[in-house]
């Protein structure tokens, strides 16, 4: 609950209503029950209950004013302006005979009573107003104070027959740029379809259905507008707006009589689909919203950023709207100006995305269940962010009708929801992590031979019907650059087995797991445990090429990956474009750079000479990591899916802007696992 200030004869206090009143009762002194009386009625606008008021005031004042002119008077007048963050400072108090002059008695007042000169401060959508004023407080009955209503009570210069405007001046919004001045999202036009009543045929039924039905609306929705109070023969009655490329649809509904199509000035996304989960979209302000943000500029037709970085840089963003609260006589006249602030721009904002890149990973993955993410390696500039399948945001902005909402919230494949925001688990990706903490911590020779244990191991009877098994036998040692190529789960079970369970969760805590990514997106944290330990030795061999309970965000995986690149610094990712981008690390020495060089050359390895040579790219040194990661509620379960991962960079030392590109792909168990994403990753680098 927002909460009103009253300063009140040397007495302050800040609280809720009922706490106010009691501490104020508790000396039982006119002065203080007057005050409590004052407090209470102000309270109550503070928190909008405007129709418990008019009980507050006295019997000559609703003599004056029937309750439903009064509660909609004060809600319309303080809601329309804003207010809020009331704070009020009683300065004087007065028996009503010992009054100053100044003050001015009504002549129907008899009771005895108080008189009370006050400071009210509140803020508004026109910015804090502060005035001193008076009010005065009779005794009813029953012994209560009930305040003696006026109009000055809301403004002092507002008088019975006076009325209060508030006029906006609409500002513009931000835009969103990529990296290259390319708009993500801005100013544009739309269409405007709406019907004149005066040009429709006099027998408009079938007409209306036939409109209802071309922009998905009801009949009765139609018929609600026009039937508006405002609306005359020759009015524009808006129905609905549509991008300005529907021409077929425009074309259809030009044929019917009293249809008018105009321009309006709206909030586009040019990519649409494609940088829709990056970049979101805005919407109207709700009631919630709006309490939220009292004082803070927004009013009923705000529009706020809901997701993406629409919602993540709306300070930056968001226009701060003009807006003047002005007092009006019974003529129209302005008699006054309350308050009064000047409009103001959003900012724009520039992102580190390659809007070409963005289009291409989308495009690669449109029909998968799928996440992107492209990276410059050497800064962290993140060049791009799908999630698959997604929806337009352009939808969103122009009003989307029932059933586009219903149809998104209803797929299956669930477009709503942002991938790349999770983590899931990686598969084989993960054996570079194991190698590299394995050699880092010495418990791992790089050209150690761990020797051939066949196509399935276990470590001893101990296991019992557990087992490690993986996909194909390869000549020569079982080594780490040999069991990256190969992929061989059997070699990083056992070599997490020789980390250990200790050893390994404390580095992986070093490296960002069960830690916030400091990037501007909430993204999920990578875990490695429920339990934030490896309670048994099955868990923690499976955790060594992958499985077991290992989770990791996309973007995470890319800059752990980095660090091969950064002689063992893991580069710390960003969003929004900096002039003179340079190196800035999320942890410094994740591995040493020895470390850091034998898994680079390794990788390489993996993708000239392993199981991976269809990503090669001519002239291009490339180093990378497939993954498919079995998802399956037991060890027996057959029916389970997987997913497929594929980490592919430039591992070109000389390479200016090195780009490292992370794919996962859900639902791959049966279309080729982890090579269902390979030429994909490949055709991005192309």
């Amino acid at each position: 609950m927002r909460k009103i200030l009253i300063v009140a004869l040397g007495i302050m206090a800040l609280s809720a209503v009922g706490v106010l009143v009691y501490v104020l009762i508790a000396n039982k002194s006119a002065e203080d029950k007057a005050v409590a009386a004052l407090s209470d009625y102000f309270a109550k606008i503070e928190n909008g209950r405007y129709e418990e008021l008019y009980n507050l005031i006295n019997e000559n004042s609703q003599a004056l004013i029937t309750e439903e002119d009064f509660v909609a008077r004060n809600r319309n007048i303080y809601g329309g302006i804003g207010a809020g963050n009331i704070v009020v400072t009683v300065m004087n108090s007065y028996n009503i005979a010992k009054k100053p002059e100044y003050i001015h008695i009504p002549q129907e007042v008899k009771s005895p009573g108080k008189v009370m000169e006050y400071s009210l401060r509140m803020d508004t959508a026109a910015g804090p107003i502060l005035f001193d004023a008076y009010v005065l407080l009779t005794l009813d009955a029953a012994g209560e104070f009930r305040i003696q209503w006026e109009p000055r009570l809301i403004f002092p210069d507002l008088a019975w027959e006076d009325k209060v405007r508030v006029n906006t001046y609409p500002a513009e919004r931000g835009a969103i740029y990529d990296r290259n001045g390319v708009m993500l999202a801005g100013q544009g036009t739309a269409s405007s379809i709406g019907l004149v009543p005066g040009k429709m045929n006099q027998d408009h039924g079938a007409d209306i259905g036939t409109i209802a039905g071309l922009l998905d609306m009801s009949e009765d929705d139609i018929r609600a507008r026009l039937g508006a109070s405002y609306v005359r023969d020759d009015t524009f009655v808006p129905l609905k707006i549509v991008a300005k490329d529907q021409q077929p649809l425009q074309e259809v509904l030009l044929k019917i009589p009293g249809i008018l199509i105009d321009n309006q000035t709206v909030r586009i996304y040019p990519l649409g689909p494609k940088a829709s989960h990056l970049i979101g979209y805005i919407q109207g302000i709700s009631a919630e919203e709006l309490e939220e943000r009292q004082g803070q500029g927004y009013h009923m037709n705000s529009v706020l950023g809901k997701i993406g970085a629409e919602k993540l840089y709306e300070e930056i963003l968001r226009p701060r709207d003009g807006c003047e609260i002005i007092i009006q006589d019974k003529d129209g006249k302005t008699k006054k100006i309350v308050a009064k602030r000047e409009k103001t721009n959003g900012g724009d904002i520039t992102l580190t995305i390659d809007t070409v890149i963005q289009e291409k990973l989308y495009d690669q993955f449109v029909q998968d269940k799928s996440c992107g993410v492209a990276m410059n390696t050497k800064t962290g500039e993140v060049l791009a962010l799908v999630s698959t399948p997604t929806y337009d945001a352009n939808d969103f902005a122009l009003g989307m009708s029932s059933t586009q909402w219903a149809a998104l919230n209803e797929d299956i494949s669930n477009p709503m929801f942002n991938r790349f925001k999770a983590a899931y688990c990686p598969g084989s990706t993960f054996k570079a992590i194991t190698a590299a903490i394995g050699v880092d911590t010495g418990m791992v020779d790089p050209d150690e031979d761990f020797g051939s244990s066949g196509l399935i191991w276990k470590k001893d009877d101990s296991w019992g019907g557990a087992a490690v098994t993986t996909t194909r036998e390869y000549s020569g040692p079982a080594n780490v650059a040999n069991a990256l190529m190969y992929s061989d789960n059997i070699y990083f079970a056992k070599a997490a087995l020789r980390i250990g369970a200790e050893n390994l969760a404390q580095r992986l805590l070093d490296i960002g797991f069960e830690e916030d990514l400091p990037f501007d997106f909430g993204l999920t944290k990578s875990t490695f445990s429920t339990t934030k330990t490896f309670s048994t030795e099955i868990q923690l061999a499976d955790s060594g090429f992958g499985q077991g309970e290992i989770l990791i965000n996309p973007l995470h995986l890319a800059c752990m990956y980095s660090s091969f690149m950064n002689q063992g610094r893991m580069v710390k990712p960003y969003l929004v474009r900096q002039d003179n981008a340079s190196q800035t690390y999320w942890k410094q020495s994740v591995f040493k750079p020895e470390t850091a060089q034998i898994l680079r050359d390794d990788l390489i390895q993996v993708i000239e000479s392993g199981t991976t040579t269809d990503a090669r790219i001519s002239g291009k040194i490339l180093a990378g990591k497939t993954g498919t990661a079995e998802i399956k509620d037991t060890a027996d379960d057959q029916t389970g899916t997987e997913l497929g991962w594929f980490v592919l960079m430039e591992a070109d030392e000389q390479a200016e802007n090195p780009l490292v590109v992370v794919a996962m792909v859900e639902d791959v168990k049966g279309r080729g696992g982890s090579g269902y994403v390979v030429p994909r990753v490949r055709n991005v680098f192309e």
